[in-house]
């Protein structure tokens, strides 16, 4: 069993908003910090001094040469940081059939990988593979502060799986499995909600007002930042593409409604439609490379789809209003091969004088949701941004 890691203590709202505001961009001066939170000094001092006893934040090396008139006038001026390999976390993406695990650092820098297949649903044995899995990540980074896993699927009170069709689970108490046999607190969340927190503070949504993630690969995910912070929904985790028609004459495939962004975006769907043309069960990635090379039902196929995310984007950039939307999946490598279509469309379904659309696309794997969950038990349990049980 993992021994548990000795974590900070609860922290003031006040200590809180300090300590993430030097988490996501720091290192700061003090004056930098108080301006931005509209504190006094006085103010300031008394919030950073348990933070500095603690060992959440240190006071920063001075720089030498160039530094600044504040840092030189002594140490009461020097830059908060916080020192990002002071505390480590795990990070699990659970799919159909692999588990996907991540160490990353207090910053959710990924330090370590180590994946497993999973052969079995059984909730128990699902939680003793995540278990082997710890013991395996911790022989190289010891003593994690926690444990954050992603699923595909309606998560409540970040603990109790309610319903995952991928795993055929309902109300699952995932968190009360893993936690003993790891000696570890652990977070569950949607591992969409999950991947929408990690960018917003440590990736494209950094400092966005209004941001929006959106996710192509075995599912449709969506995600809306507004303010800086995640709007929770409980259609979270509920599969949102499935009733979001894009193109009422679209294909009726076995999942979603007829032209849905579920029938005509995800993997599964795309591969469904070339194997009901051809008879040839192609991969994701197979279909791609055809298309690419100038088959004419390949890219018929990817046209449609491509046309179909560039009507859900406009609609999402028509609407939600974002600064950024950034879209990552596995199936991204759909604009890679049709990318023009994408961006015609969107203008089609734009007024001509709205704003271009800052759509960022990123090229991700499983690692990176994983490392979503990790940054879930970074917020939850060393900085308290969210409630667990």
């Amino acid at each position: 069993m993992t021994t548990r890691a000795a974590g900070w203590l609860p922290l003031s709202p006040g200590e809180r908003a300090v300590a993430i505001e030097v988490l996501v961009h720091g290192p700061l001066s003090r004056s930098e910090i108080a301006r931005r939170l509209n504190l006094s000094a006085g103010s300031l001092t008394r919030l950073t001094k348990p933070l500095i006893e603690s060992g959440l934040l240190i006071e920063a090396a001075e720089s030498g040469e160039g530094e600044s008139a504040e840092v030189r006038q002594g140490r009461p001026s020097q830059p908060l940081d916080i020192v990002a390999e002071s505390r480590s976390f795990i990070g699990f993406k659970i799919t159909e059939d692999m588990v996907y695990g991540v160490v990353t650092t207090l910053r959710s820098d990924i330090v370590a990988r180590h994946d497993r297949p999973l052969t079995t649903h059984t909730p128990a044995e699902v939680a003793d593979l995540l278990a082997e899995m710890t013991e395996e990540l911790t022989r190289s980074f010891p003593a994690p502060a926690g444990i954050g896993i992603g699923v595909g699927g309606r998560v409540e009170k970040r603990s109790v799986v309610a319903e995952s069709a991928f795993l055929g689970w309902t109300d699952v108490p995932l968190a009360e499995l893993v936690e003993p046999r790891t000696g570890l607190p652990v977070v569950v969340e949607n591992d969409v909600a999950a991947l929408v927190e990690a960018e917003t503070w440590f990736g494209a949504g950094r400092g966005l007002e209004r941001f929006v993630v959106l996710t192509i690969g075995a599912g449709i995910g969506y995600g809306l930042v507004l303010g800086g912070s995640r709007v929770a929904s409980v259609e979270d985790g509920r599969g949102v593409g499935r009733r979001w028609i894009v193109n009422p004459y679209g294909p009726l495939t076995p999942e979603g409604e007829r032209g849905s962004a579920i029938s005509l975006l995800t993997i599964p769907s795309i591969r469904y439609q070339v194997r009901a043309a051809t008879g040839e069960d192609l991969s994701y990635e197979e279909i791609l490379a055809r298309a690419a090379a100038g088959d004419p039902l390949s890219a018929r196929v990817l046209d449609e789809a491509a046309r179909a995310l560039g009507t859900l984007v406009a609609q999402i950039a028509n609407f939600a209003m974002p600064q950024k939307i950034l879209l990552a999946g596995e199936g991204v490598g759909l604009v890679d091969v049709a990318g023009p279509a994408v961006e015609e469309t969107i203008l089609t379904h734009r007024h001509p004088q709205a704003d271009p659309v800052d759509l960022e696309t990123k090229v991700s794997d499983f690692h990176d949701w994983a490392r979503g969950a990790a940054v879930l038990a970074i917020q939850v349990l060393v900085l308290g941004t969210g409630e667990r049980g």
